[in-house]
């Protein structure tokens, strides 16, 4: 039989390919072959009045492929449709189907959550056919965002200097913007602390005569200090074993997180990688998929892979170390049609196919290698310890604790800090009463809430219930090329036109880009999947109440004017206004188009030293407020940025930037200071 296997990527392709053998032909559609036309009303490629019909067109520079995929199907006794394991692959597989013409019984789709032999075999001997809910539910998606995509877009770019507006990104917009508010209305509050220090270790004062204590000026802390004396009873010893749970395995979200705060990578990075090491990589003598699918919100793992890890945990660390299924706490509207990310062997360790992999493959799979297997080892175990002393009815604490078992910690310290804090046995001492070395005062201020990172930005969208596996690389990646946000030491900073155009939308269309709006959006496209609601009802219900808030901002919208600079043009002499451009702002003509005359930057920037990720000139720069802050020279190319001057000098322990902070170097990325 003539058999045509058709996947989404040329890499997995060729790998497929091989465990198939010579009866099949695997080919690649390069992804999504249609997508919606930008013709009809509004230019949305969709019928609004007739049930929101679509009407879907080859996308661009795709015909020729779609003619080549049309002659091998045509010529087919049977075409799997192969795509990837998620809504967007049933859609694109549906695509497929519907655009080549197949005939229902000369088709099957199959999914692949790994790329081995196995399971590619198993995949094909298992077929089915294309999930409709699924492909709706995607469908769904795609025409609730060209509708808000379109319509916001345009009315932003007509009314205020953004450039668009979306259904979750301006969300994530407005939770950086509520979150630079919350930072700017936040007034530090003072408060003490005291300690006392015992040589061997320190105990902090928690409590007066049974009652929490707050120490809020110095004028108290001095009335404290005057009725301590240096000499502290030992109240008692409090010893408990704890245990502490390794985490389960990745998810699309957790994956994201862990390489952002380990290893630096943005969510875009990450997504590349693993997509590379679940498509297939050569190890010499075969060439195989490294994880299993990497867009997903579960943490389930298959039997056969449990029974596997608990045989090789067993056999190389013993049967104390063999643990048991975690599955964490489930989100719920979670799709469990996959599993966690995880390797697709156990018995491939990171460090015996380093050679095949780059450096950064490396770093992701050995973390997810890592992960997997500590989901599944024992618990880790310590001993806690608590010295509670009393002062003339002041409480002071010390607390330690030291591993009695390392358990998971034992493949997976390298991504835990784990630091035995070891107080004396003072049970031993023959006195009941210890004396200190000193007492300390010291004072400190309230901190503000962090701005977001995009390991924390991911974290607060899922806790939301916004966005899904797929979509958190391409939620971070606009708000930055739109320019929304900059990254100042990898935290996002709103700018500008992010907050004017944030506070539009919130002006017109608070109902709809608000947090608990969207939330409940993913959860009906969820329930479109799982065919217990009907898509066009949804699309109809949504649509009846945004169309009166578009059009009521359409009308009531005040237009911004551009902002005079007091110059006038050297050209035609109309004044000179700022505008937006695809990097930055810029002066320019207020006559334009008749006048196109553009003012060439002339106010000097100080160079401070190398940017360590394109090698261009740091500069000094200033936010929207004024604030001194130093970026690359190459932005938006570059986002490197400090709030701290940086100096011509690597750190001595990790390679990164050094920076002043008052009379103080300390290095941008990790603990150095000097």
């Amino acid at each position: 039989m003539n058999k045509v296997v058709i996947v989404e990527s040329p890499a997995k392709s060729k790998t497929i390919e091989k465990y198939l053998g010579s009866d099949y032909k695997v080919v690649s559609s390069k992804g999504h072959i249609r997508d919606l036309a930008t013709s009809g009303k509004y230019g949305l490629g969709v019928d609004i009045d007739n049930n929101f019909e679509p009407k879907y067109i080859i996308i661009k520079g795709k015909n020729k492929d779609v003619k080549e995929l049309k002659k091998l199907t045509d010529k087919a006794d049977m075409v799997y449709l192969a795509t990837d394991p998620d809504r967007e692959g049933e859609a694109i597989s549906w695509h497929l189907f519907d655009e080549l013409n197949i005939p229902d019984s000369k088709y099957e789709r199959v999914v692949f959550n790994e790329i081995t032999k196995n399971v590619v075999k198993d995949a094909i001997n298992n077929p089915r056919k294309i999930d409709m809910d699924l492909v709706h539910s995607q469908e769904t998606r795609r025409i609730l965002d060209r509708i808000i995509g379109f319509r916001l877009s345009k009315l932003m770019q007509s009314k205020t200097g953004g450039k668009s507006a979306g259904r979750v990104q301006s969300v994530a917009l407005k939770i950086i913007v509520d979150r630079e508010r919350e930072i700017e209305a936040f007034n530090p509050e003072e408060y003490w602390t005291i300690s006392a220090n015992f040589g061997s270790f320190e105990a902090s004062l928690e409590k007066y005569h049974g009652k929490n204590i707050e120490i809020k000026n110095e004028v108290e802390a001095n009335d404290i200090l005057d009725k301590l004396s240096n000499s502290f009873d030992i109240e008692s010893v409090d010893e408990t074993e704890k245990n502490k749970k390794s985490k389960e395995v990745f998810k699309t979200s957790t994956m994201q997180q862990a390489l952002y705060n380990k290893h630096g990578f943005d969510s875009s990075k990450t997504m590349r990688i693993a997509q590379k090491l679940y498509e297939g990589i050569d190890l010499g003598d075969e060439t195989v998929g490294l994880i299993t699918y990497m867009r997903t919100d579960s943490v389930r793992l298959s039997p056969e892979f449990v029974k596997e890890t608990f045989g090789f945990i067993k056999g190389k660390y013993g049967d104390e170390y063999v643990g048991s299924v975690k599955f964490g706490k489930q989100t719920e509207n979670i799709q469990d049609a996959h599993e966690g990310i995880r390797p697709t062997s156990i018995n491939r360790k990171p460090e015996d196919i380093k050679e095949y992999l780059t450096p950064d493959e490396y770093k992701v799979y050995k973390m997810i290698y890592y992960r997997a297997l500590a989901s599944l080892m024992a618990d880790s175990k310590y001993l806690s310890t608590t010295i509670n002393l009393d002062n003339n009815g002041y409480l002071f604490k010390a607390n330690g604790s030291v591993m009695t078992f390392d358990g998971y910690l034992k493949v997976y310290s390298d991504y835990e800090d784990k630091e035995d804090v070891i107080l004396p046995d003072v049970k031993s001492y023959k006195s009941k009463t210890i004396a200190c070395d000193e007492i300390n005062k010291e004072q400190h201020f309230t901190k503000a809430p962090a701005r977001f990172t995009e390991s924390s930005l991911i974290k607060e969208l899922e806790a939301l219930g916004i966005g899904r596996p797929s979509t958190y690389a391409t939620i971070m990646q606009t708000i930055k090329a739109r320019g929304y946000v900059t990254l100042v030491e990898k935290k996002f900073v709103p700018t500008k036109i992010g907050i004017e155009t944030n506070d539009k939308l919130q002006e017109f269309f608070n109902s709809i880009i608000n947090v608990e709006y969207t939330a409940n959006m993913e959860k009906d496209l969820d329930e479109i999947a799982e065919d217990k609601k009907d898509s066009v009802k949804v699309l109809k219900d949504f649509y009846k109440g945004f169309e009166p808030l578009l059009d009521k901002a359409f009308n009531e919208m005040e237009k911004k004017q551009a902002e005079e600079t007091g110059e006038d043009c050297p050209n035609c002499g109309s004044p000179l206004v700022i505008r937006n451009g695809r990097f930055g702002e810029f002066v320019a003509c207020s006559n334009y188009p008749t006048c196109k005359y553009i003012k060439q930057e002339e106010r000097e920037v100080k160079t401070v030293c190398k940017c360590p990720k394109c090698g261009s000139d740091i500069v000094e720069k200033r936010t929207r407020r004024g604030k001194i802050f130093y970026g690359c020279s190459n932005y938006p190319k570059c986002d490197f940025a400090l709030w701290n001057k940086p100096i011509d000098r690597k750190c001595p322990e990790c390679g990164s930037i050094l920076t002043e902070k008052g009379k103080k170097i300390i290095c941008s990325s990790c603990d150095y200071n000097e």
